[in-house]
């Protein structure tokens, strides 16, 4: 009997530390303005204990034409005509406690229409998102993304 109470006892440990982390990997979603102001990204949680994030707004969301921004310099021509507002950019991200940031994801930038390897972390309302290759951090670029409350309009 002795041995099912402490089973139980561990099963509960197990679950409220794992809530913990759930609850942790969570604190990345929301609203985030890019560095620049130019976009607003809505990261969320997709599958399992992942995070993805797409752009929800642009300052300009229009060519000079008058016509919708597109995707245009996607290396996959069948993806050119995507519009740039609904974009994913982020991509397959997972949370890791030890280090407290999200990696293993990627981040595709729609100005060059190249992907990245990237990692996050997250630094009060403040997100560091750094973008590298060949998986050397070294070889890459960091931007700061700011969080917001709302979509914007």
């Amino acid at each position: 009997m002795r041995y099912f109470g402490n089973l139980f006892l561990l099963a509960g440990l197990f679950f409220i530390f794992s809530a913990g982390i759930h609850a942790q990997a969570g604190r990345i979603t929301g609203y985030w303005l890019t560095e620049e102001g130019e976009s607003q990204i809505e990261i969320y949680r997709v599958a399992g204990n992942k995070f993805n994030g797409r752009i929800v707004w642009l300052e300009e969301p229009l060519e000079e034409d008058g016509r919708i921004k597109r995707d245009d310099n996607n290396p996959d021509r069948s993806l050119r005509n995507r519009p740039i507002t609904g974009l994913e950019i982020l991509k397959d991200f997972t949370f890791n406690s030890t280090k407290q940031e999200w990696e293993k994801g990627t981040i595709y930038d729609p100005q060059n229409g190249r992907t990245y390897d990237c990692v996050i972390r997250l630094d009060g309302n403040t997100l560091r998102l750094r973008g590298f290759v060949l998986g050397m951090r070294f070889l890459g670029r960091e931007t700061t993304w700011t969080r917001e409350q709302e979509l914007r309009e």
